[in-house]
């Protein structure tokens, strides 16, 4: 299951999802229910041994996630209870990690708050953006998925009942993410001026910034009187502000 297809882009065309895309293409059969009620229907009819979701970013309720012989699981991209919520990937950059992961726990109905079933570290290297390590997370979940569903099936095999061993999360050590806005990208151009020639804090401060949301919503500022996109930057060896490409109002985007 994935979500239905929706609008994309500027002149709103029609887009599936890539889930469905990849499903389609390897001969897999592909619902997008839009209402929890259709959910609940396709889920009675198939009765799965286990449900996985990933990315959904809607609250499913609680007799959904309990269709499932062995129940639901998520996959998330930090180290919970670290980032929970909407943005995992982008607030460990803007926070200047060096270290986020994976985790796969059981799905209740609070957001990602169930029990841990297995998790994973990965390092976040120092021009890794929202989308490198994006890809590299959902690479090492993909991996640690496949072993968590290989045991199962074999224990299934074996000896009947898998058993599933889970550990609660440490509600006092929860931190949360929260969407990002257009106006969270902006930087006023004056902090940029002092970036590139004076001030390495600020220069790194932006450089996460761009890292972690340049893709999604974007990172501007407004110069003469136009927004200009930064796409693109990098801290040079004396820990000050370079700008590689941006994207000015009107015009193509250009390297600098």
């Amino acid at each position: 299951m994935c979500n239905p297809d929706k609008p994309v882009g500027r002149k709103k065309i029609i887009t599936p999802p890539l889930t469905k895309i990849i499903a389609e293409n390897h001969k897999i059969p592909v619902f997008q229910p839009g209402k929890s009620i259709e959910i609940k229907e396709q889920l009675k009819k198939l009765k799965p041994d286990i449900a996985i979701i990933a990315a959904y970013a809607q609250i499913i309720p609680e007799e959904i996630l309990d269709i499932p012989k062995f129940g639901t699981f998520g996959i998330h991209p930090s180290l919970l209870p670290y980032y929970r919520g909407a943005t995992p990937i982008q607030t460990a950059i803007l926070n200047g990690k060096k270290e986020t992961g994976v985790t796969i726990f059981k799905v209740d109905k609070f957001v990602d708050h169930g029990p841990i079933l297995s998790q994973k570290e990965c390092d976040i290297d120092k021009n890794d953006t929202y989308i490198s390590l994006e890809k590299k997370l959902a690479e090492l979940g993909a991996d640690l998925l496949i072993e968590f569903l290989e045991n199962l099936t074999f224990q299934e095999l074996e000896v009947g009942l898998p058993k599933i061993e889970l550990k609660s999360q440490d509600e006092s050590r929860a931190t949360y993410t929260k969407k990002n806005k257009t106006d969270d990208g902006y930087i006023p151009y004056e902090d940029i001026k002092h970036a590139q020639s004076e001030d390495k804090n600020l220069a790194s401060e932006i450089s996460k910034k761009v890292r972690a949301l340049g893709h999604e919503p974007g990172v501007w500022t407004v110069r003469d009187g136009k927004r200009m996109k930064l796409l693109e930057v990098s801290l040079i060896p004396d820990g000050l502000f370079h700008i590689k490409k941006i994207h000015i109002e009107g015009k193509r985007p250009q390297n600098v």
